[in-house]
């Protein structure tokens, strides 16, 4: 375990940078708006288990191989960039329920569907590898024990502040996306949750591999 001064200080850029909304925040707060919290919440879970399959990647060092594969990065980005860019076009092309009085929303979409969908967001995001092979790496000190064991106790910390914080995105957005009923607030949702995921998509095409 790395020293305690070490350890308060990584939770403490940790939150710093959670706070930040970033894309996976997007994500979960589109996903709540557009649903409601509880599918916010379970984006959210399916976001922190891509998350942990980051932390088991760079645990292996899978990670720092895809970092220094330019052909692997590359397959990974862009699938990524797809994914999103998809999830984006088929959100706005899904049909909205017959109107029947204020209380419509945008159609459904199964809990169990959106956490895969949460899983594989973050397991195809290029940003969420560079974090825990450029960020986390700072942190781990050989002589305090393995590498590994350090790594894979640091990422599983990253994963339950990431898992607080987004959460209370979660929660505030569901909150807000309750007062907004009706066909044409159906359509705002179901457009802007699908704008978000293909800005996404593009940003994750954009990222670089320094």
């Amino acid at each position: 375990m790395p020293e305690p001064a070490v350890l308060l200080t990584f939770l403490a850029a940790s939150l710093a940078l959670l706070l930040v909304p970033g894309p996976s925040v997007l994500y979960i707060v589109a996903r709540s708006v557009h649903q409601g919290r509880r599918a916010g919440l379970v984006s959210a879970l399916g976001v922190q288990v891509g998350g942990l399959v980051h932390v088991l990647a760079a645990v292996a060092g899978v990670s720092a191989l895809v970092l220094s594969s330019a052909l692997l990065f590359g397959l990974l980005k862009w699938l990524g960039a797809a994914y999103l860019v998809g999830l984006g076009v088929l959100t706005w092309l899904r049909k909205e329920p017959p109107a029947s009085g204020l209380q419509d929303r945008p159609e459904p979409c199964p809990l169990r569907q959106l956490f895969a969908q949460g899983v594989v967001v973050n397991m195809l995001n290029p940003k969420t590898a560079l974090f825990f092979l450029a960020f986390l790496p700072q942190f781990v000190q050989p002589d305090r024990g393995p590498v590994w064991g350090q790594t894979l106790v640091l990422g599983l910390l990253f994963l339950v502040l990431a898992t607080l914080s987004d959460s209370a995105y979660a929660l505030l957005a569901g909150h807000a996306g309750r007062h907004l009923r009706g066909p044409v607030a159906a359509r705002w949702q179901k457009g802007l949750t699908g704008g978000v995921f293909v800005a996404l998509g593009i940003g994750t095409a954009a990222v670089q591999r320094h």
